[in-house]
């Protein structure tokens, strides 16, 4: 689990760079255990579509299932283990469901309004156990609504962040 620094602290660059330290550590730690059996989840103050997540020295995370199936891709002759990202499926309008995690809206020329900073990424060995609906954003939990009138993360109910629930077929 991870939970990363918010962009109201931390740039753009530096948050990439804690990704490739956590992308380190984690390939350490699977050569030390000998599998890659490795599930990361949690707030990454990040979207999937930044350089952090999606950099091969990063987290290497694609949003295709048979691209992460590949196992990894090669850049500058080194090898870069695959995480699957399927919150990319999760943005946008849809049925019944939120368009991301966290919302912010901003005086600001660039703004996503809707962002996806909490994540699951699976590594490619663990894929097929993800059903395709096996990941939802909560927005209710033990009866109580986590949205507010407007749709958005309601923080009197808990938090800013809509939390994620996942399943793996094991």
């Amino acid at each position: 689990m991870v939970h990363f620094p918010s962009k109201l602290h931390w740039p753009d660059a530096s948050q990439h760079f804690e990704c490739t330290e956590l992308g380190r550590t984690i390939a350490g730690a699977e050569r030390q255990v000998g599998h890659s059996h490795t599930v990361l989840t949690g707030d990454l103050n990040m979207n999937p579509f930044e350089a952090g997540v999606v950099a091969a020295n990063g987290l290497n995370a694609t949003m295709v299932r048979s691209r992460a199936l590949k196992q990894s891709r090669t850049v500058q002759d080194k090898d870069y283990t695959f995480f699957f990202n399927p919150m990319w499926g999760h943005f946008g309008d849809g049925e019944l469901k939120p368009p991301g995690t966290y919302y912010y809206a901003s005086d600001e020329h660039v703004n996503y309004y809707w962002n996806m900073f909490d994540q699951v990424l699976i590594r490619p060995s663990l894929v097929e156990r993800l059903p395709r609906d096996g990941v939802e954003i909560l927005t209710s939990a033990a009866g109580a609504s986590l949205v507010a009138r407007n749709g958005r993360p309601d923080k009197s109910a808990g938090s800013d962040h809509l939390p994620l629930l996942f399943r793996l077929d094991l």
